[in-house]
């Protein structure tokens, strides 16, 4: 030891001028940190013209294939996280309901059911994109290489895409770019008395819509027709600064550019379950779609650990956040810029009224969250031909506020406030009294059909809960897209944070003080809202609609004692086969539907081939995901698609810890609550494809069996 310390100082010694200057490094940073105004005062907002401005932190990343080290700039070469994309129904509310005709289908509006979206994932292992493109054509060529005579089924599907992280060997089937910066933000504060309020912006964006709309009929209808389109177009007084003829140039390098269209054609693909088509005017809704419904899945994960926001995210999933949503930001400049401001008009007009707009969706019938990403990444493509000043930032803020209102009036006209005693005595404060006055607003323009609340505390506690998953996405929405960290009090668990989120993303602490400051606007708007047929017929009974919060989806409720289940099977029938015992009766985890697996007599054919009852039960219940219980083995069954599947540990334990698959011992099984939380974790994660994927890359015997026959 004394040897030790005698060779350290003479290595100080030997080296006084390094030393100095590492302490005066470390004095002048932490002086630096002591009177940066972002760590003194600790205010961040994430959005508007107030939005707090972030230095630009140079990006530094290392390729795992070349070891090259490269930094993230937008003319630089492409690098890319390896992703998986996959469809998804863990947040659905209704099961039954699935995509009829994906090629007709539009999914530009998502319903609150959140029946069918599309999740992506990575393992956050970063590569250039030219090294992966020769990785992936390898991998290519290695499976053509292959005798016919030794082809099995293997844990990816390299003609769909698929192939395994080189590092970790981890399930994927794209690529998403890594982006930096992700839009252009203004280096300054803007003030506000320069900028519109909600009125004028609004009145300024229908004006450049129709203007727009004009320009589009003038470019397909014949020039006889176009003449009179002309004068339209010169009686139509423009709003000043609108450019409509204007088109930007793309600030990405070639390189990024491609992987931009690489990653939102294989969203396109596996979300509508298509052949792939780069110019498709419905990739974009594709990109915004997977963007929302990740950050929702990840929200719901959050809330049901009593994790918080911002807590200390696993690498992966920050990075996969990250580059998702910039990645959707970015997708319009390689889109079509008259299909993305076409998909901003629609999404516009089902807020806003426009002339040449039907058959939208009334405000009951579309997720408020996925309407929000849609809009605001939209947006750029239409506030690029304007030269007035209007900021992007003014509009990001604007549609945010509009759309948090159009979610109160959801929540309130969907609420089940019931008058169960629990009334506050104290006197009504003004957040209560405020929603009490909305709600008298709604009741007015409903006819009356909504029942009459005498107590404003019910009608804000349900606000305030209904609203809190929507504050919380976009919270994570806003921090992704313009960087801005988060404020220390979100980073801790404990607390609702409701005041917190509303002063980080520019709210009032009183939601209700959005419809009073633009209480001209806003009359109208709930008018044609509450005027819908569809929240007529709601509001007479003849319609359901989702009310919020949605509460988590979970797996079904196993009973205690194993031999209950077994009792339930033992009465089982196999429905095809006259009354016959199923022979291996197994259980879907997920919906609680008894299948009989495993036999001839209940295969069916889905897409000209023929399957097993359990392979056929995941394209209805899961999107292609399915997790069973083999009630007879005492075995859990993990599925994905027709060709991947692989055997779980069940929940059910023995006396002494052990598990008791086939029943050999007969030891009387319980059920353990801490299994069977890790399969619904699983599940919540969307980890069951990557969890067959790393079980058949372990025991190849997995792969020689007929998974779709079960």
């Amino acid at each position: 030891m004394a040897q030790m310390s005698e060779m350290q100082r003479h290595f100080i010694d030997e080296n006084k001028e390094l030393f100095q200057q590492t302490l005066e490094l470390d004095v002048s940073t932490s002086a630096a940190l002591d009177n940066s105004p972002m760590i003194s005062d600790m205010t961040f907002t994430a959005l508007g013209p107030a939005q707090t401005q972030v230095p630009k932190q140079r990006q530094f990343v290392t390729c795992i294939l070349c070891q090259e080290e490269q930094e993230v700039r937008v003319e630089s070469r492409a690098m890319v996280l390896a992703a998986f994309v996959q469809r998804s129904t863990v947040l659905s509310k209704n099961r039954s309901k699935f995509i009829q005709d994906p090629e007709k289908y539009d999914p530009l509006f998502m319903h609150p059911n959140l029946s069918c979206g599309t999740h992506t994932s990575s393992c956050g292992h970063i590569m250039h994109a030219h090294c992966w493109q020769r990785y992936f054509d390898s991998v290519q060529a290695k499976e053509q290489r292959r005798q016919q005579r030794l082809r099995l089924h293997t844990s990816y599907d390299v003609e769909n895409g698929e192939f395994l992280c080189p590092l970790c060997e981890c399930l994927s089937n794209t690529v998403i770019p890594l982006l930096f910066p992700p839009r252009n933000i203004s280096n300054n504060r803007l003030n506000f008395s320069d900028q519109p309020n909600l009125i004028q912006w609004i009145r300024t964006i229908s004006q450049q819509i129709k203007a727009l709309q004009i320009l589009r009929k003038e470019e397909s209808i014949p020039n006889i027709v176009s003449s009179k389109n002309s004068e339209n177009m010169g009686e139509l007084q423009l709003p000043e600064g609108f450019r409509p003829d204007f088109h930007p140039k793309n600030p990405y390098s070639d390189s990024i550019k491609e992987m931009l269209t690489t990653f939102g054609t294989a969203t396109y693909k596996v979300g509508l379950k298509v052949h792939p088509n780069e110019e498709d005017p419905r990739v974009p809704i594709m990109c915004w779609g997977s963007c929302a419904y990740t950050i929702q899945s990840i929200e719901r994960i959050l809330s049901d650990e009593d994790k918080p926001l911002f807590g200390p995210l696993p690498c992966r999933l920050d990075d996969c956040l990250r580059s998702l949503t910039r990645f959707a930001a970015a997708h319009w400049t390689v889109a079509l810029l008259s299909v993305v401001q076409e998909h901003f008009c629609r999404l516009f007009a089902s807020l806003v009224e426009g002339d040449n707009h039907e058959d939208l969706p009334c405000i009951l019938d579309i997720d408020m969250f996925h309407l929000l990403v849609g809009l605001v990444l939209a947006f750029p493509a239409l506030q690029c031909q304007d030269f007035s000043g209007i900021s992007l930032e003014t509009g990001d803020l604007h549609i945010f506020h509009l759309v948090t209102m159009a979610h109160i009036v959801q929540i309130l006209l969907t609420s089940c406030t019931e008058e169960n005693g629990m009334d506050q005595e104290t006197p009504a404060g003004e957040e209560e009294l405020a929603v009490l006055a909305l709600y008298k607003t709604l009741r007015q323009y409903t006819g009356s059909a909504l029942k009459e609340i005498p107590s404003g505390w019910h009608l804000w506690r349900n606000v305030r809960a209904g609203i809190m998953p929507f504050l919380k996405c976009s919270a994570l929405f806003f921090h992704y897209l313009n960087g801005v960290p988060s404020p220390p009090e979100i980073q801790v668990s404990g607390t609702s944070h409701f005041e917190h989120l509303c002063n980080y993303l520019s709210l009032p602490n009183n939601l209700i003080c959005l419809f009073q400051e633009n209480n001209e606007i806003m009359t109208l708007l709930i008018k044609s809202w509450c005027q819908n047929t569809e929240v007529k017929r709601y509001l007479e009974g003849k319609r359901d609609a989702i009310s919020y919060p949605r509460e988590s989806n979970k797996l079904i409720d196993l009973p205690e004692d194993y031999s209950s289940l077994i009792n339930q099977a033992s009465n089982f029938s196999c429905p095809k086969s006259g009354g016959d015992k199923s022979r291996a009766p197994t259980l879907c985890l997920v919906c609680g539907t008894l299948l009989c697996s495993q036999s001839y007599c209940c295969q069916t054919e889905l897409e000209g081939e023929d399957v097993g009852a359990c392979t056929a039960h995941t394209y209805t219940c899961g999107s292609g995901v399915g997790i069973f219980l083999r009630v007879r083995e005492c075995q859990v069954l993990f599925l994905a698609g027709k060709t991947k599947g692989c055997f779980y540990s069940p929940p059910y334990l023995d006396d002494y810890g052990e598990t008791d698959q086939g029943l050999r011992r007969g030891n009387p099984l319980h059920l353990c609550k801490e299994r069977f939380k890790k399969i619904q974790k699983l599940w919540h994660q969307h980890s069951i494809t990557e969890e067959i994927g790393h079980a058949q890359e372990a025991n190849q015997t997995l792969v020689g069996i007929d998974w779709q026959h079960l």
